[in-house]
């Protein structure tokens, strides 16, 4: 049940007439040589701790190890109390539960890398809040976690999904492309238009740069991880609606990989560059 492309994923669906969840559970048990619901055991365990993560910062605020981010979280949820929810219920919380996870991670918290610590918060803050919208069991949220995975691990095969490697575009843009991508299957949309929800979103925030401040994962980072949900669910919506993207899945991710490959190593991760090189951003860089 192993693929190496979109294609190949979108081939096993259709032969066997399964959503991308299902075939990435049976790839798990092949390769991992697990049975079912040992690989399920271990997705609650990362459900229940990207939940946690979530909320933690909503209900108490924390301050991130280098004093650049804290409280935001729960700025938002209170602020959104006063009429002034202008992105609606669902992605307020979505993202209010993001920088909720980031400031988790910032402060030394437990958090779940996927797929990367520095987008932390787009999976998270996105499943909690379809399923506070929609009511959708834990067992369901699962199998949006294994759609996500399936495109995940694309990235991780066919791309990239290092800050590092191919900037941010490779860590929030992986993780929006998951998320969008999520969202459609447990909407009822099909196989392909998760895989055009995700190439939308890749090509979306194709170029964007890592540009952390002090060198720390908090700055741009925790408001990037908004950008990444908000993204997720435009394009979601669009692939709902079949909308398409002229360049396929497969080749959006050799399309980013090879713009973040000729990033000026300023802009990857480096805090040398971008909002890390700002006359502000210099007096917390530790690198200058």
């Amino acid at each position: 049940m192993d693929f190496e492309s979109g294609i190949e994923l979108l081939e096993l669906c259709k032969k066997e007439q399964k959503k991308i969840s299902c075939i990435m559970l049976e790839r798990e048990v092949a390769e991992g040589k697990l049975t079912e619901e040992e690989v399920i055991e271990r997705l609650k365990v990362s459900w229940d701790i990207m939940k946690k993560s979530s909320v933690i910062s909503i209900e108490k605020p924390q301050k991130s190890m280098g004093g650049l981010i804290g409280g935001e979280a729960k700025k938002l949820m209170e602020a959104t109390k006063e009429d002034k929810r202008l992105c609606g219920d669902t992605l307020t919380k979505a993202i209010a539960y993001g920088l909720s996870v980031l400031e988790v991670n910032s402060s030394m918290g437990l958090i779940v890398a996927a797929p990367t610590a520095g987008s932390c918060g787009v999976i998270p803050g996105i499943l909690l809040a379809m399923q506070e919208t929609y009511e959708f069991t834990d067992r369901q949220i699962l199998k949006g976690l294994l759609n996500a995975s399936a495109v995940g691990y694309l990235f991780m095969r066919n791309a990239s999904v290092s800050g590092a490697q191919a900037g941010c575009q490779a860590e929030v843009g992986a993780a929006s492309a998951m998320g969008a991508s999520a969202i459609v299957e447990l909407l009822g949309g099909t196989p392909e238009q998760s895989l055009q929800a995700a190439s939308i979103a890749i090509s979306n925030l194709l170029g964007l740069v890592c540009d952390p401040i002090g060198g720390l994962v908090e700055s741009p980072c925790q408001s990037r991880n908004a950008v990444g949900i908000s993204n997720a669910f435009a394009c979601a919506q669009m692939a709902l609606a079949d909308i398409t993207h002229i360049v396929p899945f497969d080749e959006m991710l050799q399309v980013m990989f090879k713009v973040g490959c000729r990033m000026p190593v300023e802009l990857r991760e480096t805090a040398l560059g971008g909002n890390a090189a700002s006359p502000t951003g210099c007096r917390f860089n530790c690198f200058h």
